[in-house]
């Protein structure tokens, strides 16, 4: 592969201005179809709703922490659509949306973010891994089963979720390489939304975009403007596409910006100005999108207020699931240490168990 078709365009790709009006920024890609377009429009409602309420469920005590991903559901509902079932997703703690859009409940989503145990969900059942907290590692993990699913022989791809901040992580850089070498099926989805928790994006890295860093490993590379949907579905079908086809790993930056805090813990207001934040807000995906999907004659007020409503119903449940006491085995503390348990951990499990019995 030549030194050109490995470098990600000049500019963002984008199909879709700030006011949701058409550009031609998008050359050599193709607009995905219109129902996935609206499928993507409804995750994306339901999504900014269960994040909203998440939210709140912190200031409640029903969570211990949640990291919003507000501004960045374009992302979140573009990773999950653009992947079949076979295929594996690998989240960080910010992707809680991606999740829901790969069809996760509510509860099984917030089990890590309310504290309860490590993971919610069943990981082979599901093909998602556990949110990951440690920056970066996600990437190994998504290398590795990406050349194993590649040497047995199976039509699946692994694609990891990455902040801007992970890119500096000494992991990501072995992760890419691994995987560029071996020709993994893998993408590398990173969501460069301007901010490693305080540190903005100049002061990470001196590159003009991160995407440039896949030339250093061989990878093919791109960037997408991560507030229009349309593009960033796009793009990724594109890369997914690539991956599957046995033509290696893609490296995506898709440009976007973390409307809220880090955390429920963090005060942004300490090292941004509000200025920033409104600007980035006329930017909205979600409006954007329906913006253009109105102005097709795609999506109607009714078929609008459905989504909404389904919204909120759905909002319900996740409020229902939090609010009700968790129930919890202590003997589940033994259940995934090891495939066999050893000697001295059945001593220790029967030792429980009598305590508890007594």
């Amino acid at each position: 592969m030549s030194v050109k078709t490995l470098l990600p365009s000049a500019t963002p790709v984008r199909f879709l201005a700030e006011d949701g009006s058409r550009v031609e920024l998008h050359e050599g890609y193709a607009e995905p179809a219109e129902d996935r377009l609206k499928a993507a429009y409804r995750l994306m409602v339901l999504g900014r709703r269960f994040d909203v309420q998440a939210t709140a469920l912190t200031k409640q005590g029903r969570l211990a922490v949640y990291p919003s991903s507000a501004g960045q559901e374009a992302c979140q509902v573009a990773a999950a659509l653009t992947l079949s079932e076979q295929d594996w997703l690998f989240p960080t703690y910010r992707d809680s949306v991606a999740l829901i859009a790969r069809g996760l409940q509510p509860g099984e989503v917030l089990t890590l973010l309310r504290g309860d145990a490590h993971c919610g969900y069943d990981p082979a059942e599901t093909r998602v891994a556990p949110q990951c907290t440690p920056l970066a590692t996600q990437t190994l993990h998504a290398a590795g089963l990406a050349h194993a699913m590649q040497r047995r022989g199976e039509d699946a791809v692994a694609l990891a979720l990455i902040g801007d901040g992970a890119t500096s992580e000494g992991d990501f850089h072995e992760a890419l390489n691994f995987a560029a070498v071996f020709k993994a099926p893998a993408v590398f989805f990173v969501q460069n939304n301007r901010y490693a928790i305080s540190v903005p994006f100049e002061k990470q890295s001196a590159a003009e975009a991160l995407a440039y860093k896949g030339i250093g490993y061989g990878m093919r590379a791109e960037q997408v403007d991560g507030n229009d949907a349309v593009a960033v579905l796009a793009v990724l079908d594109d890369a997914v596409k690539h991956a599957r086809e046995g033509k290696g790993p893609v490296l995506v930056e898709a440009h976007t910006y973390r409307i809220d805090a880090h955390t429920n813990a963090d005060d942004a207001t300490r090292y941004r100005e509000a200025g920033e934040v409104e600007k980035w807000r006329e930017a909205d995906p979600l409006r954007r999108l329906e913006t253009y999907l109105k102005g097709r004659n795609a999506l109607s007020e009714n078929e609008i207020e459905l989504c909404h409503a389904e919204a909120e119903e759905f909002a319900q449940t996740v409020r229902d699931t939090l609010n009700a006491e968790p129930e919890l085995d202590p003997l589940s503390l033994f259940d995934h240490v090891y495939a066999e348990p050893t000697r001295q951990l059945a001593a220790q499990r029967a030792a429980l168990e009598a305590e508890l019995e007594a």
